[in-house]
Formats: structure tokens, sequence, C-alpha cells
């Protein structure tokens, strides 16, 4: 099967600087960001790897990078050795804001990152796992239906969120691959991305002072 062509409005608006400064062309790139913890690597990495695998079945022309920690790219090395015979996976040395600057969709564990991804405007997948009794302790404190930042800040499911047992490879590829056969779905999340990037700009600090001012006044 041939890779997806996006129109150009959707595939070079501001990532031809990025693009240009990993070396990447015109295909579709996806950005896969397992974290930058040991433990994230441990139980995340894997799961992305195989992912990417499954999308290399699936989708010819499709081009991986994987922004990592340099301390942690004896963890992630062997990893990409594992999985070079079915897919290649570009290892890249920190520079995660180019690797979301230049990519079409992005692979990624919840956490800061996902925000820095919505603010880059980019259709993501959210994921995350851990050793199976800790998933079990945070299960109890979960209080809202989302983990990932843009969804909470969004108060909707606006990207998937795959969490540890449903993380599995063929899913995150499936939910990924989704995101590059929907250019109008992209379309739509990117207004809602700006709209949250410019409610994130405005002036905090008088809101706050508003809001005390409007509490006192009772």
């Amino acid at each position: 099967m041939s890779a997806t062509r996006w129109p150009t409005r959707f595939r070079w608006r501001c990532r031809a600087p990025p693009r240009a400064a990993l070396g990447l062309g015109d295909e579709p790139v996806v950005a896969l960001l397992p974290g930058s913890r040991r433990s994230e690597i441990q139980y995340i990495a894997p799961r992305l790897f195989a992912a990417a695998a499954e999308m290399a079945k699936a989708r010819a022309g499709l081009r991986f990078i994987l922004p990592v920690v340099p301390g942690l790219r004896h963890m992630v090395e062997p990893l990409r050795r594992q999985h070079e015979a079915s897919v290649t996976v570009e290892l890249i040395d920190g520079r995660s804001h180019e690797a979301l600057a230049a990519c079409d969709v992005t692979l990624i564990a919840s956490g800061t990152a996902t925000l820095e991804a919505a603010l880059f405007k980019r259709p993501m997948v959210i994921t995350y796992a851990m050793h199976p009794l800790s998933w079990q302790m945070m299960k109890r404190m979960k209080y809202q239906p989302w983990v990932g930042l843009p969804n909470i800040l969004l108060r909707d499911f606006v990207v998937p969120e795959l969490i540890q047992g449903e993380a599995t490879p063929r899913r995150l590829a499936e939910a990924t691959l989704a995101w590059l056969d929907d250019p109008q779905r992209c379309a739509d999340l990117e207004r809602r991305f700006h709209a949250l990037h410019l409610d994130l700009k405005r002036d905090t600090a008088r809101a706050a002072t508003d809001a005390i001012a409007e509490i006192l006044a009772r």
C-alpha cells in the first residue's frame, strides 16, 4: 500500500525548517516519544517499537523518528536493533521539539510532552504503561476520565488514550494510522489546539485577580 499523501497545506505548514534540520524529506513522519525516564523506556518504548513495526507492515513509505535522552540511548539502541528487520526507527539525540515540529503524527507517552505536541498542533496518540502493581495503585487514584494533558485541558477525548493493557502494538498502530488517513479530522484538531494555545496565553494573573475580587465582593 502506498504512503498516504496529505494536502500540502497540512503536510508543510511549519514543517519544512525542522524537517530540513533533521534531514527528513516529504514522506509521512511518525514521531515516537516514549518518555525520558528509565521506567518509561522499560515499559513504553518496546510497545512503541512494536507499534512502528505494525505500521511499517501496513503502510509503505512511513518514516519513524525517536528523540532519545543521550543518557538513555543504551536502553533504546537494543530495541532498535531488535526491530530493525521489520522497521527502521531513526534515533535522534534529544531535539524532541524539532521532532514534534517536523512530524505528521506522534505516538507519545502521557506527560508534559503531550502538551508540547498540542502547542505544535500535532495529531497524537497518548499512551502509558508501568509496572502492574503501580498501575493498580494508580487506578484507585483516578479522579477523572482523562490522563493526557490536552484531553484534561479540553475536557474531552480529542486524542486517543491507550493505557496499560489497552496499549497493544496493534491498537497503537491502528490509532496512529487513523490520523494519517483523515486530514479533516486533523484540521479539526488543529483548530481546537489553536484555541487551547490562545487560552493558555491569556493573562492568567489578571484572571486570578479578577476571580478573587469577585469572591470578596459577594
